[in-house]
């Protein structure tokens, strides 16, 4: 064998897969030790370091786990550390924990800590520029031109720079402090909002409610149209906004077909990066909120949705450490980036108190809105806490949708702003909708709270005390204007349709309908029975307790009410919102 040449081994391990990118691995381990064990050791090498400049992916998990126990001032020791790495699962990491047992027990002193720092932060400089080399020559043999060349180059200097700026050293702390100057210069006044009105750029919201109010289809459609620079909720259009949407609750088929629904699909999808079941670790750790980082600068987003945030944490939901501990790892930087964030939550067992688990997820957001179902399509989008106070604090949603059995069809999902019109056939359950209900019971509007409990009662309609006698409030004190079905007392006075003519300044006190034969009827007017249903002759009022026939909803064949039975549409509005099956020649309203 001595005719056969040998090959030295250096450059054999320097050829194709065998090849390691450039590491210090053992200033690595040195600033591992030093760390679990002396708080400002870790302190004066966060200094100089990130996590991204540690190679060693031990190394790595013990720095996480570091991290986040000083951010959480807990006390640090080889086995605290241990306990923390076991608490995530992450301990095959480091070998079982063998590998902390080796280096946190024959450990260095802690005044060492940032010599070994600067080695790990030079050395992670260096594989930088390799990782970019090597970009630049797979891009080549690609076939990339040089405007893509030259695109790379400009990516790797400006993160080169940023990091100089930004990045280690008292910089990245004295980069906190305000510019006096600049800072009153700015006018926080003038605040334009995203599109739709829910949040302002750089804010953090959560969207509560049961899983029937579907948060994720209002959101899903929401941040598209943000992300392809379309109008939502009646807002004008802007300027597209890049959105990071990561999601662990939604399969991909009902990814596809609810964006296809809203009008989206290839070449539609505009500035929006969607995550489906990423592998991140839980954002309530150090580790996870490094990764989640990573994620929004690789999609350059400026706003993240989480849905739904109880997937992504590992702490319990009811322990107010677990959200405090989210807020500090993930959305603490984020806010500090001037990223917005929604996080989509579900609402708890006694809906009146909000989202299920601690107070402590309210504590750290801008706004909480809640979702709630109100029927026919309707939805109530209403803000329960706030910071801020800027923007709407209620929407009444439409959702309208086109479904072809148990599937929606594409371009037929969006939700809209309810239209006063809309707003008469009033929300199921509301002091709006009884007050329809007893018109359709035929009674007079100066019907008592006795007799109108009885006509309800007689009619297996159930409503609160408290609610029937608002209603009956509402019915007495309306005008002659013809009207049934009056605008909700919320909207302003000025409202077409509000007064009755030759009433300009609505001061006078209103006429109302009175009973037959009672000495307030007014003399020389006959008493309007009740109106027929529609198609039929007007014929003789039927007792107070009978309900009268209505037209059947051509699609759920459930009784039409209100405007859309008195102008002849033959479908309810969240039957077939889009077109409202209005004919061409209504029937006039009785």
């Amino acid at each position: 064998m001595d005719n056969v040449r040998h090959m030295t081994r250096e450059p054999a391990d320097q050829d194709g897969l065998t090849r390691t990118a450039p590491h210090d691995a053992e200033a690595e381990e040195y600033v591992a030790g030093v760390i679990m064990n002396d708080r400002t050791a870790y302190l004066e090498c966060a200094r100089l370091i990130t996590r991204e400049d540690i190679y060693l992916p031990g190394i790595r998990a013990i720095w996480d786990a570091v991290s986040g126990m000083v951010a959480e001032n807990k006390q640090l020791h080889p086995v605290t550390v241990r306990a923390e790495l076991e608490k995530q699962k992450r301990l095959r990491e480091v070998d079982g924990g063998n590998l902390i047992l080796r280096l946190g027990y024959e450990t260095i002193p802690g005044v060492m800590a940032a010599a070994f720092a600067e080695r790990i932060a030079d050395v992670a400089r260096i594989r930088r520029h390799d990782e970019y080399a090597n970009k630049v020559k797979a891009a080549v043999l690609a076939g990339a031109t040089a405007e893509e060349l030259d695109k790379l180059t400009d990516n790797h200097r400006q993160q080169e720079e940023r990091r100089s700026t930004l990045g280690q050293g008292p910089s990245h702390l004295t980069a906190a402090f305000l510019d006096w100057n600049e800072h009153f210069a700015t006018d926080f006044g003038n605040v334009e909002l995203l599109p739709g009105k829910l949040m302002a750029p750089g804010q953090q919201i959560t969207v509560v409610g049961d899983g029937k109010a579907g948060k994720s289809l209002l959101v899903q459609e929401w941040l598209w149209r943000v992300a392809t620079g379309q109008s939502f909720l009646g807002d004008r259009p802007q300027t597209p906004i890049s959105v990071l949407y990561v999601d662990a609750e939604n399969g991909h088929q009902d990814i596809q077909e609810r964006f296809l629904s809203y009008g989206g699909g290839p070449g539609r999808m505009g500035l929006l990066t969607y995550a489906s079941f990423p592998p991140i670790r839980p954002l309530d750790t150090a580790g996870g909120g490094a990764d989640l980082l990573a994620m929004v600068g690789e999609a350059e987003a400026q706003i993240v949705c989480l849905d739904t945030v109880s997937r992504f944490i590992s702490g319990p939901e009811n322990d107010a450490d677990t959200w405090l501990a989210l807020y500090r790892h993930t959305l603490l930087p984020l806010k500090r980036a001037g990223i917005s964030s929604i996080r989509l939550d579900h609402m708890g067992k006694d809906g009146e108190r909000g989202a299920r688990g601690s107070s402590a997820k309210t504590q750290d957001v801008d706004h909480v809105w809640e979702l709630r179902a109100q029927g026919g399509g309707t939805l109530l989008l209403k803000r329960t806490h706030t910071r801020t106070g800027i923007g709407p604090d209620q929407f009444i949603i439409v959702r309208q949708a086109r479904r072809h059995g148990d599937h929606y069809m594409p371009g037929g999902t969006r939700h809209v702003l309810m239209e006063y019109e809309q707003m008469q056939e009033a929300i199921e359950g509301s002091v709006e909708w009884l007050v329809a209900q007893i018109d359709r019971l035929g009674l007079p509007d100066d019907a008592g709270n006795p007799r109108t409990k009885t006509a309800l009662a007689n009619a297996g309609i159930k409503a609160a005390k408290a609610k029937i006698e608002a209603a009956v409030r509402t019915r007495k004190n309306r005008d002659n204007s013809g009207s049934r079905n009056g605008f909700p007392q919320t909207f302003p006075d000025d409202l077409p349709g509000e007064r009755s003519p030759g009433t300009p300044t609505g001061t006078e006190k209103p006429q109302v309908n009175h009973s037959p034969g009672t000495s307030r009827e007014p003399q020389g007017t006959p008493p309007s029975p009740p109106s027929p249903p529609l198609g039929e002759g007007k014929g003789e009022g039927s007792p107070a307790t009978d309900t009268p026939d209505e037209p059947l909803c051509t699609v759920c064949e459930k009784p039409l009410t209100g405007y859309r039975r008195d102008r002849g549409y033959d479908t309810h509005l969240g039957c077939d919102p889009e077109t409202g099956s209005h004919p061409d020649q209504p029937h006039d309203a009785a």
